[in-house]
C-alpha cells in the first residue's frame, strides 16, 4: 500500500532510512558537542567529528558539507536545549527568575562542559555570521522571560546583560554559587 492508498488519516508508511538519517544526523552533531566540550570550536574538523563519532568523514561531509553547518547544527542543538528549559519555566507556571538562576548556576556544575561548549560557540558566532541567529535563541528567551515582569526595554536588556555575564563569570570561577544570589543579580538587573 502507499502512502496515498493508505488514506489521508493513515501514518505515512516509511522504510526506516530517514529515521537512521536522522539518528546519524544526532550523533554526528553530539559528536561535534564533544569535541567542543574538549577541544573548543578551534578543533572541529569533519576529520575529528568523524572520529568522535566513529563514522568515515564521508558521512560528517554528507550531512554537513561545511564546519559553519556542522557548527550551526551543534550550536542550535545546545540552544535549543537550553531555550527548551527556559520555555518549560515559562510554560510551567513557577518562578521563571528562580528557574533561570538555578540553570546559570548550573554551569559550574554538571552542565559545565555543555554550558561551556555553549559558550565558545555563542563568541564564535561574532566572527560566523552563519551562527549569530542560532547565538541570539538563549538571549531572546531569556528577554522573554524579562517582558513578563517588565515593559522596560533597557530592563529586559539588563537583565540579558545580566544573565549572560553570569553565566561567563562561573565558567571563569569555575565554582558552583547558590541559585540565590544569581538570582538577586538577576532581580537587581531588573530594578
Amino acid at each position: 500500500m502507499t502512502d496515498t492508498q493508505a488514506g489521508s488519516d493513515a501514518a505515512p508508511v516509511t522504510d526506516g532510512r530517514r529515521a537512521r538519517g536522522e539518528r546519524r544526523r544526532a550523533e554526528i552533531i553530539e559528536a561535534t558537542l564533544r569535541v567542543v566540550e574538549r577541544d573548543g570550536a578551534a578543533g572541529v574538523t569533519h576529520r575529528s567529528v568523524a572520529r568522535e563519532a566513529a563514522v568515515p568523514t564521508s558521512l560528517t561531509t554528507y550531512y554537513f558539507a561545511t564546519l559553519d553547518d556542522l557548527l550551526v547544527a551543534a550550536l542550535t542543538a545546545v540552544a535549543e536545549e537550553y531555550a527548551g528549559k527556559l520555555r518549560a519555566l515559562i510554560d510551567g507556571g513557577s518562578d521563571e527568575l528562580d528557574g533561570l538562576a538555578a540553570i546559570i548556576a548550573g554551569a559550574a556544575g554538571a552542565g559545565r562542559r555543555r554550558a561551556l561548549a555553549e559558550r565558545e560557540l555563542a563568541t564564535l558566532a561574532a566572527r560566523r555570521p552563519a551562527l549569530r541567529p542560532v547565538a541570539r535563541h538563549w538571549r531572546d528567551t531569556v528577554a522573554d522571560i524579562a517582558r513578563r515582569r517588565t515593559s522596560d526595554p533597557v530592563a529586559v536588556d539588563a537583565l540579558v546583560a545580566a544573565a549572560d555575564g553570569m553565566c561567563t563569570a562561573i565558567l571563569l570561577e569555575g565554582r558552583e554559587p547558590a541559585a540565590s544570589a544569581v538570582r538577586a543579580v538577576l532581580d537587581r538587573a531588573l530594578d
